[in-house]
């Protein structure tokens, strides 16, 4: 984690990811503690919270970084269901973490957001997915520009194609084939946090409301 004590939220099936994580983290001398929380639930946020400034004293950084996708090729295959779980997970979750945590936050302090190059493209499979994407973008501008004059920076990323078990887990051959980026590969969760490292440290003081496009050389509009 670049040298910053962390702490870290993961679902329970997560736990040896987890682990294993924590190992590496305190490997290189850092701290790490982990928590096992649906963050879709305002209470478990709460917890997530609470347990973190326990810890830690205190959170300099925030990176919101929870989301889910399932492939659905029609509106019509869209369930009600689906569509509440997507915002829950990937939009409700950042502003209940942002908002309980920034009131404690200071000049120089940086909250980061997991957003995607589907906010930009509208990928036409993942519509759920593809507009809460697109409400990270718009969450991260506005918090950026209320905080602005008090000296925390709000950013986000915006990966294209990414390798991670998500995928394999929900999309199916036909997306997974076509799972790849104008540099002829998707690209790796270490290729974006080196993004995220960026926006956290001081290298990025001058740099807020933005969001990076690291997403292999995919055309956006911002």
């Amino acid at each position: 984690m670049e040298g910053a004590d962390c702490t870290i939220a993961y679902l329970p099936e997560e736990e040896q990811d987890a682990q294993d994580t924590k190992k590496v983290v305190e490997e290189h001398g850092g701290k790490c503690w982990t928590i096992a929380a649906d963050l879709r639930e305002l209470e478990n946020c709460k917890k997530v919270v609470n347990f973190a400034l326990e810890k830690m004293g205190k959170v300099n950084i925030l990176f919101n970084n929870c989301a889910y996708q399932m492939v659905q090729k029609s509106i019509e295959d869209l369930t009600f269901e689906q569509w509440h779980k997507t915002f829950d997970t990937n939009i409700h979750s950042f502003f209940y973490l942002s908002k309980l945590l920034i009131t404690q936050m200071e000049s120089g302090d940086t909250i980061i957001n997991n957003a995607s190059i589907n906010a930009y493209i509208g990928r036409p499979d993942l519509l759920d997915y593809t507009s809460t994407k697109g409400a990270i973008v718009s969450f991260t501008r506005g918090l950026a520009n209320q905080k602005i004059a008090t000296g925390i920076r709000v950013n986000a990323i915006a990966p294209g194609p990414v390798w991670t078990p998500l995928i394999p887990a929900t999309m199916d051959t036909e997306a997974q084939d076509s799972f790849t980026s104008p540099m002829g590969r998707p690209g790796q969760p270490s290729e974006m946090a080196t993004c995220v490292v960026f926006l956290a440290s001081a290298d990025s003081s001058m740099v807020s409301g933005q969001t990076i496009h690291c997403n292999g050389g995919g055309f956006t509009t911002s």
